[in-house]
């Protein structure tokens, strides 16, 4: 008995036997998912949903769409997951879909007519987008009006998607140069600077 007490008197406790249980890696629950424990899907959702939802709602504006976008994106990733590369953050990889899921909402909405000024801070730059009203224009002016819209549309998306996203964000959903720097993770110089690149590559191609 004397030998199985420790030099306190108290009978040695067994390694672990209070230690925290390990919480999983979202690197390790993907590789479980896909040898079949499916269900471990839910913890990648318990884990990011809000954060998730959080963050389409930050670059849409619209709570309840971002609602239906996350139960998208989680979608998406799942049936992607096997293309899923363990040597990168799942999280990175996760507000990567989240992210071009929410440009693609934005660039899918109603025809534009979008100024390539700069616009203004006071308005959060809705000065600077131009939407097509039927109830103020003609027959002949709505048609030129989307054709203009169709056009500066195509040349949005030939940008290269750095300097794509950031003329959504802000000519189309409005974002100060601040938020955008907030959601996309980046300097505010270097939003500044891609989204002049990108105003003097769309006007090139608008005057072509």
């Amino acid at each position: 008995m004397r030998n199985s007490l420790n030099a306190r008197g108290a009978a040695p406790v067994a390694a672990g036997r209070n230690s925290p249980v390990p919480v999983p890696s979202d690197e390790l629950l993907v590789t479980r998912i896909l040898a079949g424990e499916v269900s471990l899907y839910e913890n990648l959702i318990a884990r990011y949903e809000r954060s998730i939802v959080n963050f389409i709602y930050r670059m849409i504006g619209d709570y309840e769409q971002a609602l239906d976008l996350a139960q998208e994106v989680f979608f998406k990733a799942y049936r992607s997951l096997a293309r899923f590369d363990p040597t990168f953050r799942f999280s990175t990889w996760l507000y990567r879909i989240a992210s071009n899921r929410s440009i693609d909402h934005l660039r899918r909405q109603a025809p534009i007519l979008l100024s390539l000024n700069d616009p203004g801070e006071s308005e959060k730059g809705t000065e600077g987008v131009s939407q097509l009203k039927s109830a103020t224009r003609g027959p002949e002016d709505l048609l030129v009006s989307r054709e203009l819209g169709e056009q500066i549309s195509r040349a949005i998306d030939d940008l290269p998607s750095a300097y794509r996203e950031l003329i959504l964000l802000r000519h189309l959903q409005g974002m100060s140069y601040e938020d955008i720097a907030r959601v996309k993770h980046l300097p505010l110089g270097t939003v500044k600077n891609r989204l002049f690149r990108a105003r003097e590559i769309l006007r090139k191609r608008l005057d072509s």
